[in-house]
């Protein structure tokens, strides 16, 4: 397995990023590829261990479970233990560039197990990563913004002084 990885910078927190990552309920609402996750075991700390996905690869539609373990909150790594693939290992890594600034880095292997011609294979599995991940970007940007917004309203409300 040829392991693909993508790195950019998110205007977001690492906790957020790590809480961002870590929802998979919302995964079908900002990833386009996912169009079903459920949780099938959890942790003792509500992270979740085993997830399964349903995704859209255009050629046919996927599932598979993967398990995984986190470094809370600046990594998590998985694995298929389930599922149409012939395996998945990947991780994402968050490091602090600054209080609202992180260098999110992407790693993943692909096992289809199904043919896809060489050449193609790679440039799916590439561009693939880096959508996903530019994917991430927003869903966590658009989260953390929604957070400084709730504060902002939270101070407001509280400076506010009727005569």
């Amino acid at each position: 397995m040829e392991q693909q990885e993508f790195t950019t910078e998110v205007d977001a927190s690492v906790p957020q990023c790590f809480a961002t990552i870590t929802d998979f309920d919302a995964y079908p609402d900002w990833f386009s590829t996912v169009e079903k996750t459920r949780v099938l075991e959890r942790y003792l700390n509500g992270l979740a261990k085993r997830v399964e996905l349903r995704v859209d690869m255009k050629l046919k539609s996927i599932r598979y479970v993967l398990e995984y373990e986190y470094h809370k909150p600046t990594n998590l790594t998985w694995k298929q233990v389930d599922g149409d693939l012939e395996a998945i290992e990947g991780a994402y890594v968050f490091e602090k560039l600054g209080p609202k600034r992180t260098r999110v880095t992407c790693r993943q292997a692909v096992a289809m197990g199904f043919w896809v011609p060489g050449p193609f294979r790679k440039i799916i599995e590439r561009q693939a990563l880096k959508q996903s991940v530019l994917e991430f970007k927003a869903a966590a940007e658009s989260a953390a913004k929604k957070a400084a917004s709730r504060r902002q309203k939270a101070k407001g409300k509280g400076m506010h002084h009727d005569d």
